[in-house]
């Protein structure tokens, strides 16, 4: 297997878009396999823009990655487009909407798209996002887009993996600025408001404007831009390009780049650990492995005289005797 995953990695890093699709198959599939890929190829990475859009259902999130994607191949940059789609119900895999929106472009070798299943995750992106990341930074993709599923007000995920994060809305739902409460307001970088076009934009634009105004704000912190654009008609495009490099500038002059990329790594390492324990302590087979001192407390806790708490507390130690040093 070493030497699989090490030519492999190799053509990554090469730019091949072949090893490219390739290596992020391994990464959606997990184990061991991906694991030994993503060591391989972390050292690689670092040098990308990532990009994340989110907003509700229905905004034009793939019609804007679409267009930004144009735009900055006009500029010279290679795009690496991310699309996590809803997963079928049948196949477990990505239902490839994002794809077929996108087709124009998969013709431009500077332009590597793939779609990935959320299978379940929350949050608006699948478990193997970063992973995916990975292998496009690694691969070279100076700008990277991370399209969100769109599931409504508690999708922040996508700050986890991204440098700079998009929300985007659209007029004409009712409470225009609905889908940017519980959280999805504070996490924005940037806010476009698409189908700008429309009758009511201007009063969404308004709105947004206002409520940045009635956020309390450090000194010198980031005032994230509120921008009209039609996607569909790749109309106040440039300005977002422009409004992106903004941002990545601001970043690195404040420090704030530093700053991201810590919270980014502690929060996916924090994951990582937690889909350990789930896999390794929390299946009924595996605490029954555990051997007859585990069962024990199991039946315990079956019979109310340990609480879940403490037997959940004495498998971590267990598992903390276990772990190795790194």
């Amino acid at each position: 297997m070493t030497d699989d995953v090490d030519a492999l990695a190799r053509q990554v890093v090469e730019g091949s878009p072949r090893a490219t699709a390739r290596a992020l198959t391994w990464v959606e599939s997990g184990g061991p396999r991906a694991e030994a890929l993503a060591a391989r190829l972390y050292r690689h990475t670092g040098r990308a823009h990532v990009v994340g859009i989110t907003g509700a259902p229905g905004s034009g999130k793939s019609t804007l990655a679409r267009a930004l994607a144009r735009v900055a191949r006009g500029r010279g940059r290679t795009v690496g487009i991310l699309a996590v789609d809803p997963s079928s119900p049948f196949s477990g895999g990505a239902i490839l909407g994002d794809r077929i929106r996108m087709n124009d472009l998969a013709l431009d070798p500077g332009v590597f798209i793939r779609s990935m299943a959320t299978r379940g995750a929350l949050g608006g992106l699948c478990r193997a996002a970063a992973d995916a990341i990975d292998v496009l930074d690694a691969a070279g993709r100076s700008l990277i887009l991370v399209e969100t599923v769109g599931v409504g007000q508690d999708e922040v995920d996508v700050m986890r993996v991204a440098h700079t994060v998009v929300v985007v809305s659209v007029p004409g739902l009712g409470d225009d600025v609905q889908a940017l409460k519980a959280g999805i307001l504070e996490i924005a970088d940037l806010h476009v408001v698409n189908k700008a076009d429309r009758e009511g934009a201007d009063r969404t634009i308004a709105e947004l404007r206002a409520m940045l105004t009635l956020m309390p704000l450090v000194e010198e912190t980031w005032m994230p831009p509120v921008l009209g654009v039609s996607a569909a008609r790749e109309e106040g495009i440039e300005a977002m390009a422009d409004a992106l490099e903004g941002h990545l500038a601001y970043m690195k002059t404040s420090g704030e780049a530093d700053r991201r990329r810590r919270r980014m790594v502690a929060a996916r390492v924090l994951r990582i650990a937690q889909d350990l324990v789930a896999a390794t302590l929390l299946r009924p087979d595996a605490l029954e492995a555990q051997g007859s001192e585990a069962t024990t407390l199991l039946d315990r806790v079956l019979r109310r005289e340990v609480t879940p708490h403490a037997y959940a507390r004495a498998l971590l130690t267990r598992m903390g005797e276990r772990t190795p040093d790194v």
